[in-house]
């Protein structure tokens, strides 16, 4: 097993359990304790880990791409909301459009209107709250669970057969090098396919996130035509992201991001 892997397994493990030990990993990838603590140094160099006493714990755990099976992500609740409120000035009616899996396309969803408009997505606690509003197309891709997420290359292949017009997309960090990011690789095929499919791409990213960077690249910062982000994003980072060539659009539209 190389590095890479070890280190996308090591993530894993804290995406489930938030803090883990060098034993636990240990047995798990079936390396040496050594081995481990030599992965966790260089996960904390990239700032995705802190160790502590005999293991690690997330560093960012409210900056997760994807949720973990115990629940949504309750920090940044504002900014997420106000993401979603600008996100919505962008879907119309009769839209066809893809929410992406993460706590903010989740609060997009929640603001939704029950009215005739197509949603497609993984995610099941989006499709949990949709399931309520009678009036939206719910359209679910198959595949195997992940945590709160449907995945496979049976999902993506799916995706890649629709219409999408609009895509909003989560992600766990976006850089200026290495654009949008995921802690695994688990989900890349099928947002890339979501990426693929749709006319229009918006990455819903709160400020936080904004200059981070994880260790999977699934989109450069060219394969999404804005990002959304909140009134907290520093005017010298929007700045930067538009340099860049990608829009970027604060809360409901500051005059530099129009």
């Amino acid at each position: 097993m190389n590095a890479l892997r070890r280190h996308e397994m090591i993530m894993e493990a804290l995406l489930e359990q938030k803090e883990v030990t060098v034993n636990e990993l240990s047995d798990r990838l079936g390396v040496t304790g050594k081995t481990i603590r030599e992965d966790l140094a260089k996960l904390e160099e990239q700032g995705l880990l802190l160790r502590v006493h005999g293991g690690a714990m997330l560093a960012q755990g409210d900056q997760l791409g994807i949720l973990s099976a115990k629940g949504a992500i309750a920090k940044h609740q504002g900014e997420k909301a106000a993401i979603a409120e600008l996100a919505l000035s962008y879907i119309e009616p009769g839209d066809i459009i893809a929410l992406d899996g993460g706590s903010t396309t989740l609060e997009i969803a929640k603001r939704l209107d029950n009215a005739p408009i197509t949603v497609v997505t993984n995610d099941l606690n989006i499709i949990a709250e949709l399931l309520r509003k009678d009036e939206v197309r719910l359209v679910v891709p198959g595949g195997y669970r992940v945590r709160n997420m449907l995945a496979g290359p049976e999902a993506a292949a799916y995706i890649r057969g629709l219409n999408i017009r609009k895509a909003f997309i989560a992600a766990t960090g976006v850089h200026l090098q290495y654009g949008f990011t995921v802690y695994t690789n688990d989900l890349i095929d099928y947002k890339r396919a979501i990426i693929e499919s749709s006319e229009r791409v918006y990455g819903v990213i709160d400020h936080h996130k904004l200059g981070q960077s994880a260790l999977r690249t699934f989109a450069s910062l060219g394969d999404v035509d804005a990002i959304l982000t909140d009134a907290g994003c520093p005017s010298e980072t929007a700045a930067r992201f538009r340099e860049a060539g990608i829009e970027v659009k604060i809360e409901h539209g500051d005059a530099g991001g129009q």
